[in-house]
Order: C-alpha cells, then sequence, then structure tokens
C-alpha cells in the first residue's frame, strides 16, 4: 500500500467520456447513461483498499439517498485485477450486491478511464455540474482508517447538495487520501 492523495484536477475540467461494463449485468455504461442527471459523482474505489473498506458502508448510503435524484453516480474500479483478484469484477460484484450499492459499479481493464480522470487513489471522487464540468475533486470527509474520526461524508455531501441547488462550491477542498490505484506493470501513468 502506497499512501496516495488525489491528483486534485483542475476545476473546470470537462468529464472525460467511459464506455465501461457494469460487473453486475456486463450493460455499458457512459457519460449519456447520466445525461438526464443535474450532476455526476464519479468514484474511483476498489474492494481491497483499507480507506475504502472503512467508507464502504458510507459509499452505500450515499447511493440510496441520492437514489432517484438529479445525482448520478457511478463506481469504477482500475486496478490491476490478476496481481489483486480482490478487484476482479467478479469480487466487485459480491461487492456491490453485498452492500446494496444503488449506482453502477463497472471495471476499468485497460486503466484507460482512470488515466483520463488523472485518478491517483482508492477513494477518489471527482463530482460534475450540469455541463459535466469539474466542481469538486476532494476528500469525502476527513475519517481516516487510523484517526478515530466518525465517517461522516460530509465534505461530498456539501458539495453535492451545493450544486444540486446551483449554489457556488468552494475552491478550498482538501484531496482524497487512499491507497495508489493498481496500474498494470508498465501501465503506470506519467502523473503519479
Amino acid at each position: 500500500m502506497v499512501l496516495t492523495a488525489s491528483t486534485m484536477l483542475s476545476l473546470g475540467t470537462k468529464a472525460p467520456d467511459f464506455h465501461l461494463p457494469e460487473v453486475g449485468c456486463g450493460e455499458i455504461i457512459s457519460l449519456a447513461s447520466f445525461a438526464n442527471k443535474k450532476a455526476l459523482l464519479v468514484m474511483f474505489i476498489c474492494r481491497h483498499c483499507p480507506f475504502v473498506k472503512h467508507i464502504q458502508t458510507e459509499l452505500a448510503q450515499l447511493g440510496k439517498d441520492y437514489f432517484n435524484t438529479d445525482l448520478g453516480i457511478i463506481g469504477i474500479s482500475a486496478n490491476d485485477a490478476q496481481n489483486y483478484p480482490d478487484d476482479a469484477p467478479e469480487s466487485l460484484k459480491e461487492m456491490s450486491t453485498e452492500l446494496e450499492f444503488k449506482f453502477p459499479l463497472c471495471y476499468d481493464e485497460t486503466q484507460a478511464i482512470a488515466k483520463a480522470y488523472t485518478a491517483a487513489c482508492t477513494p477518489d471522487f471527482f463530482l460534475f455540474d450540469q455541463e459535466r464540468k469539474l466542481v469538486y475533486r476532494g476528500e469525502l470527509d476527513d475519517s481516516r482508517p487510523s484517526n478515530n474520526k466518525p465517517v461522516t461524508g460530509a465534505d461530498l455531501r456539501a458539495a453535492i447538495e451545493a450544486v444540486l441547488a446551483d449554489q457556488a462550491i468552494t475552491n478550498e477542498q482538501k484531496p482524497s487520501i487512499g491507497c495508489n490505484i493498481k496500474w498494470k506493470s508498465g501501465n503506470e501513468p506519467n502523473y503519479q
């Protein structure tokens, strides 16, 4: 495990498109899948990372709380499944079922989408407005597996509520912290 922070992609960046298979049913999910949503939350997560395990119940709750709202949510795992079998599609499908995710969980086998978003860690969050411009990239909250602070989702939830209410989101955003994305050998991005 290498402790890694978000790259903090520039605010205003347009959401890169994607076409990824959902691990449960194989349906291809893309930006167009969320065309009727006012905002879109893209989360890079996985199953094995202790930082994701620490917040996985809150991730599931986010999906439940914003189900049938103007927020679209997608979870994406880009980890090397050969070396990290807990992050293979079948295992991710089990995770999604066990946690009752109300959002699609997709697998980025080529890792191209993770690179397009400059995702660096799990978890890594990217919140886009109606024009699919980046308005938030930061932490869920300030809880970490070892700091005994409660998992509340406060930072991300505040950003979601603001974008849904057409309110400004502060540019003062703290990077997400987690395990580095497990890049396939030779596929490491130049921003690592």
